[in-house]
């Protein structure tokens, strides 16, 4: 196995990751990344054996538990709730009564909604030079999910600073004061969702807040803090990945030429999400030894899942670098797999294929502004802006 450095907050990697995913994909499906001194899986069929693998998961081993630092305890108190950090039988559990809430039938009940914001959110582009990712992308997921969840979408720009301020947990290289400013939003986060449950218990409504107090299986629910980190995780996770997806993709589409349409819209939202994913690394933990590729992962070993690597392994995609409109539909990693597939997936899907087709009619001579620059929030992989002309 190969032995790697690369900075992920190196410039040119932050740009264009993926000269180096191909360079570690020279040595096998395996390589040891030294920045973050564990092993990852670049192949396609790798990664989705370690995704889908039940000897590994997403809790950490009770061996190698670090004491959380007393500032940071806010944070990890919700966190200690979360669907994404938890294993079976807990997991099990949260993930059936939120799937009984958070249903196939009302993701796609809201469609016709999601239409009208995108026709509305264009209305009130000023004319020529638009900032795309604040006037478009980032407003379609942060609205939607504040309507689905009941709470008043005038508070969209708490609801963003909060996401945008805890999502920086994740992301290499954070600092002392992202600590801080993470800490501060999840406090501020915790309250204002603490309200609207409570509210909730007593008034229920047609929304998603009242349907995960309502959902119920073998007479167990959700308590009122997994009501909350349950909300929060679908807001913040929900909308990074949407940002980014439609931020990139409609990059890609721009610099390909590609208009997308009604018609075509499936299979362009499974390209973009292929060839420039949202979020490019999901870990694991082994709880057994797992063999793989003639290494053997051993108990309380953590090992990193590449996602937009295995998204452009050849084994998996031919011509896997060059996008493809009409490429035949062959999975990506780009949601995970296995326990943890992102519940989010489908309704961000529908959202980039209403949004991706209406700004294309709207806009037919949309035309990049200025050239897009990736922002340093490695793992996930996004734009620092997206100016268009209209």
């Amino acid at each position: 196995m190969e032995h790697l450095h690369q900075s992920p907050t190196d410039p040119d990697f932050v740009q264009n990751p993926y000269p180096f995913y191909e360079r570690t994909r020279a040595g096998g499906d395996l390589f040891f990344w030294e920045d973050y001194g564990m092993v990852c899986a670049t192949g396609h069929a790798a990664v989705n054996m370690l995704l889908r693998d039940r000897r590994l998961g997403r809790e950490v081993p009770e061996g190698r538990r670090n004491p959380i630092p007393e500032h940071l305890q806010p944070f990890y108190d919700v966190e200690a709730h979360s669907m994404l950090e938890l294993e079976a039988p807990r997991h099990t559990r949260l993930r059936r009564l939120v799937l009984r809430a958070f249903t196939s039938r009302r993701i796609k009940a809201l469609g016709p909604e999601i239409a009208a914001l995108c026709h509305q959110l264009i209305d009130d582009f000023p004319p020529g030079e638009v900032e795309l990712l604040s006037a478009y992308a980032t407003q379609v997921p942060v609205i939607i999910i504040a309507r689905l969840l009941g709470v008043p979408e005038e508070r969209k720009e708490d609801l963003l600073r909060w996401s945008n301020a805890m999502v920086k947990m994740y992301q290499a290289g954070r600092t002392a004061a992202d600590e801080a400013e993470a800490v501060a939003a999840t406090e501020a986060f915790v309250d204002f969702m603490r309200g609207y449950v409570e509210a909730r218990r007593g008034r229920p409504a047609d929304d998603l807040i009242s349907h995960l107090i309502a959902a119920e299986e073998d007479g167990e629910t959700l308590s009122t803090d997994e009501l909350i980190t349950t909300c929060i995780l679908l807001l913040n996770a929900g909308h990074e990945a949407t940002v980014h997806s439609l931020g990139n993709g409609v990059k890609t589409l721009l610099e390909e030429g590609v208009v997308p349409t009604t018609e075509s819209a499936e299979a362009i939202t499974e390209e973009i999400l292929r060839f420039d994913p949202p979020l490019h690394m999901f870990t694991r933990w082994a709880y057994e030894p797992v063999e793989l590729s003639g290494h053997v992962i051993q108990p309380g070993d953590q090992v990193a899942c590449l996602l937009a690597a295995a998204n452009r392994d050849p084994a998996a995609y031919q011509d896997p670098a060059r996008f493809d409109a009409a490429r035949p539909l062959v999975a990506n990693t780009s949601f995970g797999a296995g326990a943890h597939f992102c519940v989010g997936a489908p309704l961000a899907r529908l959202e980039l294929q209403i949004a991706l087709p209406i700004l294309w009619e709207r806009c037919p001579d949309l035309r990049l502004a200025a050239p897009p620059e990736y922002a340093n929030v490695y793992h996930f992989h996004g734009l620092k802006s997206l100016r268009v002309e209209i």
